[in-house]
């Protein structure tokens, strides 16, 4: 325990109270909130993940918010990825090592844990360095404001699209095009395809209308997943995952699918649309969000530290 603090498991209806000293704290940092309250609500309600469990709030003695940490971790017990907010430096390392012990708890064999610190903190760093996690990569989130209507651009020569994945055959193609597409990219593989789907059905901004499938001689090889993350606090459409597969990179599949979205989100009288690239991507994914006319307006550093359970 913390002198003069007390902790709490996280629940559910935390979300709000969270969204909303989140966004305090980055837009002191950038100008704007990094996480909306759906977001939140769909992290803490996620079927892998349990707050009661995996989740603490922390109030001092006048029973003001004072931290919060969530430690979520993968289905094969390999990877705990963490979320601290707190502005206390004791708060904020109690909450890194109940995060730490819930990894041990939880992992099994080696586990990889990371810590995502906005670029402009300059309070957080310090704090996690000192438990042993270093800088292992970058996520980019990438944003492209639209200056009125977007044109629908022409399907590629050779393919088919497939709006929507209603049914559990289009729901099992784009799964697979997932797990063939991030294979070569740690840390990045979907989960099990009935993980996948109930985690997707868990999400107040997702529905599988949302979800576009491209086909090159009857075969899925590229998936636009997209949904509302970024709303209310953006007004933006969100791409959650974009994915083509090896051999049909280079025709120009992934660069159709986000103009096809661009359009769509235009057209829906969104502001924009956002998504979020690592920089360690094996593929020139930044290059091409860059030639598309997205650009990256904020920087999170993934702090990672390996523990062997």
């Amino acid at each position: 325990m913390i002198k003069g603090f007390t902790v709490r498991p996280m629940t559910v209806d935390d979300a709000a109270l969270i969204a909303e000293r989140t966004g305090a704290y980055t837009t002191a940092l950038i100008g704007f909130p990094k996480f909306s309250v759906e977001d939140v609500a769909k992290y803490l309600r996620d079927p892998g993940f349990d707050p009661a469990t995996d989740g603490w709030v922390v109030v001092d003695a006048e029973g003001g918010f004072a931290g919060s940490a969530t430690a979520a971790g993968s289905s094969d017990g390999s990877r705990v990825n963490l979320e601290v907010l707190s502005e206390i430096p004791a708060v904020a390392e109690w909450l890194i090592d109940r995060g730490i012990q819930r990894a041990r708890e939880v992992g099994r064999g080696e586990v990889v844990l990371s810590i995502g610190v906005i670029r402009q903190d300059e309070f957080m760093p310090r704090i996690v360095a000192a438990h042993g996690f270093a800088v292992s990569t970058s996520i980019r989130r990438m944003r492209i404001t639209f200056d009125g209507a977007v044109e629908r651009p022409a399907v590629p020569a050779g393919a088919v699209v497939r709006r929507g994945a209603l049914d559990e055959a289009s729901r099992r193609a784009a799964h697979a095009v997932l797990v063939e597409a991030f294979r070569s990219q740690p840390g990045a593989d979907p989960r099990p395809y009935d993980e996948w789907v109930a985690s997707r059905e868990s999400r107040s901004t997702f529905d599988w209308s949302q979800l576009t499938t491209v086909e090159l001689d009857g075969r899925a090889v590229a998936v636009c997943e997209c949904n509302d993350n970024f709303v209310s606090t953006d007004n933006c459409g969100y791409v959650g995952r974009l994915a083509v597969v090896p051999e049909a990179r280079g025709k120009g599949l992934g660069k159709y699918l986000l103009y096809d979205t661009f359009a769509t989100d235009a057209a829906a009288g969104r502001a924009g649309t956002i998504l979020h690239v690592d920089s360690s991507n094996p593929t020139p994914a930044v290059a091409v969000y860059t030639a598309v006319g997205m650009r990256p307006d904020l920087i999170s550093d993934i702090w990672r530290r390996t523990i062997q359970i």
